[in-house]
């Protein structure tokens, strides 16, 4: 039984999530409410986070903001996570008990007012920084050896590769194309002959 229970809390410890949370328990207001709020949080980081909440009029806010600053400080003090890189990568509200009361109506009847609570859970974690990628530098000559008639080592430097340019496209003389044709000398005018028209006889 003993060996059970010690596989079994071992299995837990592997599997457990250790990044940094913080839980509030038995909030006086509804999930649905609480889940406003949260969606606008989910994602961001720290320090948006935290604008985000200090400005937004929603009742919401207050218990979420000190969640928020109570789980940073859990990441600062137990995991040495510096707040700078903090977001928040999960965050959900869960239905808590429901507190039931009646209100008096008409003719004696009573209705009943169910009075929601809700438990917020928070989970930070850290992102990963990426390096920055090194420019490559241009290519270097490389170097033969080469072995001379004596046994001598001669180190012979390769041409440097030659980056392709864009070569002009020719311009090529079309010979069927229409010469303008050589001007012609002007003519003289041809004058008008004169018409005779015979005079009828008497």
């Amino acid at each position: 039984m003993a060996t059970n229970q010690r596989e079994k809390a071992l299995r837990n410890e592997q599997t457990r999530d250790k990044r940094p949370y913080a839980v509030a328990r038995y909030i006086r207001i509804s999930p649905s409410k609480v889940q406003i709020v949260l969606d606008l949080v989910r994602g961001k980081k720290y320090e948006d986070a935290v604008a985000i909440l200090s400005t937004t009029n929603k009742s919401a806010c207050d218990p979420i903001l000190k969640l928020v600053n109570s789980a940073a400080a859990n990441a600062e003090n137990n995991l040495n996570m510096p707040k700078d890189n903090l977001y928040i990568a999960e965050c959900y509200a869960m239905p808590g008990p429901i507190l039931k009361r009646m209100m008096p109506r008409a003719k004696g009847r009573g209705d009943r007012i169910l009075k929601r609570t809700s438990h917020i859970k928070i989970i930070l974690d850290e992102k990963e920084v990426q390096m920055p990628v090194k420019k490559t530098t241009k290519a270097t000559p490389k170097t033969e050896t080469k072995k001379a008639e004596g046994g001598e080592v001669k180190e012979v430097k390769k041409p440097a590769a030659k980056t392709a340019t864009a070569k002009k496209p020719a311009v090529k003389i079309d010979s069927t194309a229409e010469k303008p044709l050589a001007k012609e000398p002007a003519k003289k005018p041809v004058g008008t002959k004169k018409v005779e028209t015979k005079k009828e006889g008497k």
